[in-house]
């Protein structure tokens, strides 16, 4: 298959060297806004690819069968149609778009048939969080009473300059951003849907949130509490669902299964899953192997197989977002 890639910063690469590991698929046509940028990864990864100047260029030349879309969020919704009306497949990062209507029009624009449309939410396809997906699907521990998430990373440090610290191309800051990742976990992990929120955020010297904290009520009167620091000094991405026969909680990327007061790993059938619990996937790239949204995009592509992460599953997270947001400026409840 061949690609092209429109954003050539970090995730432009990571998805590069994604296509180089899986075989299935190569880079021909890269574009950036920085020509120096995407010249100098072609150079790094891609010899033979293409680089464009313009968009447009891009769009109506290259000669490809699939796009992965990395630019700022609000090229999302236009780079996503034209890329499609060029008979594209394309991989979005998230957010899919940074306005509600937007995001309605990709949904129907998808259900109405053509080339196929997929976001890029990595963590769906990590062996952890498929493993934690089957067990509270299962019903084998009950009912979920609640769930608490805390989440932490060096992002401020990192976006100065950059348009991830403008709000008028990163709506929501650090819980638009990385922090989207973990509200599609709640929703894609849980299968309930919010109905309110009540939550504070802070910029904390930034142009963007930073810093946020809040308490939702899910479907079945389920509590979930969420907190976000962009501004630590270290990553931590914790999650724990209390149910109604066990604790299961994800912490340094392993299952713990906690019952009567005690902890212990969770034990899988699947060696090659039970072998992947415990080890970070960021930055691992063995591990990102055995589950990533390129192999899972290809596999839609050339297989057949049933979307993780299909354009819908975006609403429910860009819905959950803005009333945050919402809410932490009116200091009120909101509801879904």
């Amino acid at each position: 298959m061949r690609f092209a890639i429109l954003g050539c910063g970090r995730m432009g690469r990571l998805h590069i060297e994604r296509l180089i590991i899986d075989g299935r698929g190569t880079a021909v046509a890269l574009f950036d806004t920085d020509f120096a940028t995407a010249d100098k990864l072609r150079a790094d990864l891609v010899p033979n690819a293409q680089v464009f100047k313009t968009f447009e260029d891009l769009v109506s030349n290259a000669s490809v069968d699939a796009a992965i879309i990395g630019t700022p969020t609000s090229l999302h919704f236009d780079h996503i149609r034209r890329c499609r009306a060029a008979g594209w497949h394309v991989l979005c990062e998230k957010p899919l778009a940074d306005r509600r209507e937007h995001l309605l029009t990709l949904i129907e624009e998808s259900r109405c048939g053509g080339p196929i449309l997929s976001v890029a939410y990595q963590r769906r396809y990590w062996p952890v969080y498929r493993v934690l997906h089957e067990e509270l699907r299962s019903g084998r521990w009950g009912s979920i009473r609640s769930v608490t998430s805390i989440n932490s990373e060096r992002w401020q440090q990192t976006i100065g300059g950059t348009w991830r610290d403008d709000p008028s191309t990163n709506l929501g800051g650090f819980i638009g951003d990385a922090g989207s990742h973990k509200i599609d976990l709640l929703f894609f992990l849980t299968g309930l849907q919010p109905l309110d929120v009540f939550a504070r955020n802070q910029k904390c010297g930034s142009n963007v949130e930073i810093v946020t904290s809040l308490s939702a009520r899910l479907e079945e009167d389920v509590l979930a509490t969420m907190h976000f620091t962009g501004h630590s000094q270290t990553f931590r991405e914790d999650f724990h669902f209390h149910c109604e026969e066990a604790d299961l909680l994800v912490r340094d990327w392993q299952i713990w299964l906690g019952r009567n007061n005690t902890l212990e790993p969770l034990k899988v059938a699947d060696p090659t899953w039970q072998s992947a619990l415990g080890v970070s996937p960021i930055g691992h790239p063995e591990l990102d192997r055995l589950g990533n949204p390129v192999s899972g995009f290809l596999d839609q592509l050339l297989l057949g197989t049933a979307p993780l992460a299909p354009p819908e599953c975006a609403l429910p997270v860009f819905d959950f977002t803005q009333a945050v947001l919402r809410s932490g400026q009116s200091g009120a409840v909101e509801i879904l």
